[in-house]
């Protein structure tokens, strides 16, 4: 919010974004997540970014690799291999099927 100026949005907002970060932490159910995939995509541009940020393995939280793999693949999204983004934090790109760079 500070870097952009605007509010954050929930998974209650409905018009248009520009890429949409999803948090993520063990013991939430995957189907959950799936879900969550599904309708953050709904909300995204054709090429907006959609990104899972979760904690990073042996950090409190972790979630197991195959979580966002297989909730990805679920929503119709494939999961690109996660990207170091702070010391405690990866982050996952998901891209729809067909979609590459």
């Amino acid at each position: 919010m500070e870097l952009t100026g605007q509010d954050l949005v929930d998974e209650d907002y409905d018009s248009a974004v520009d890429g949409v970060i999803i948090w993520w932490r063990d013991g939430d159910d995957e189907d959950a997540l799936a879900d969550t995939i599904v309708d953050a995509y709904s909300v995204i541009g054709e090429d907006g970014p959609l990104w899972i940020l979760t904690p990073k393995p042996g950090r409190s939280g972790a979630a197991a690799s195959n979580t966002v793999q297989s909730a990805a693949k679920t929503a119709g999204m494939n999961a690109a291999t996660p990207l170091t983004v702070s010391d405690d934090w990866n982050g996952i790109r998901l891209r729809a099927f067909g979609k590459g760079r």
